[in-house]
């Protein structure tokens, strides 16, 4: 696929839209990434959730205050990084990680991180990798809001005379419904050419982000958990699927 889009983008490919997983090394999500920036082509690499229009509006939310300063998100075992949704709310680029739990190859023959870990990012936020955690979850200084059981769910802080709490609001439309996740992918490639969107939802970029992370505290845990630096230096790395499209 990345041979593919490199020579889509070489004979004037407007748009490209890629089935999940978008790539296997850093060094093929690599490729796609540049070849498509340098020409101002989108990549979506791949139909998933975050696809869903809902994304966008958590995604305003976030960037308009509603849960105030982020402190902290959260992102569920196995990090996937082929169908992730916490990279969509990222504000700086991954700085480090540690890693630990990773399991033994399984015998279809994955490689996917299947441990839980802990994402640093340049701006200070952290990304917590945890069995048991919602799809996404936010939380910043004056509200959280997560994504579990294919709903969005948001609180805000509330403060009264006598005391301060927090009270579950109602979202804001859309709510995340399921299904119809290729043509929200060809909506946000469309919206990107005609100029009414910067970047789809899942570009690849920031699937790359997250194939990237997943390398990481995959090697993190390796080392016992020792702290990884990003960017990784051998692009050749990357991840096999028990599962293809």
């Amino acid at each position: 696929r990345s041979l593919l889009t490199v020579e889509a983008v070489k004979a004037g490919a407007r748009g490209v839209l890629v089935d999940k997983p978008m790539a296997f090394t850093l060094a093929e999500a690599d490729a796609m990434v540049a070849a498509c920036a340098e020409e101002g082509v989108p990549l979506v690499g791949g139909a998933t959730s975050v696809s869903h229009p809902s994304f966008a509006r958590a995604k305003a939310l976030v960037d308009d205050g509603a849960v105030g300063e982020v402190k902290s998100m959260e992102a569920r075992v196995p990090v996937m990084a082929q169908h992730q949704d916490w990279s969509l709310f990222l504000q700086s680029d991954p700085i480090w990680v540690c890693g630990i739990g990773d399991q033994p190859r399984r015998d279809r023959g994955s490689t996917e991180f299947t441990g839980q870990g802990l994402i640093y990012c340049a701006d200070g936020t952290v990304v917590h990798i945890r069995d048991g955690a919602p799809e996404v979850r936010i939380s910043g200084d004056r509200g959280e809001l997560s994504f579990q059981h294919n709903r969005w769910r948001i609180w805000q802080k509330v403060e009264t005379p006598a005391s301060t709490g927090w009270a579950e609001l109602p979202w804001p439309e859309p709510q995340f419904t399921s299904g119809m996740r290729v043509p929200y992918c060809l909506d946000d490639l469309i919206q990107c050419m005609e100029g009414r969107l910067d970047e789809p939802k899942n570009s690849g970029r920031r699937v790359a982000v997250a194939l990237e992370v997943e390398v990481a505290l995959k090697l993190s845990s390796q080392r016992g958990g020792e702290r990884v630096e990003l960017p990784l230096e051998n692009r050749d790395l990357g991840l096999t699927y028990d599962w293809f499209r």
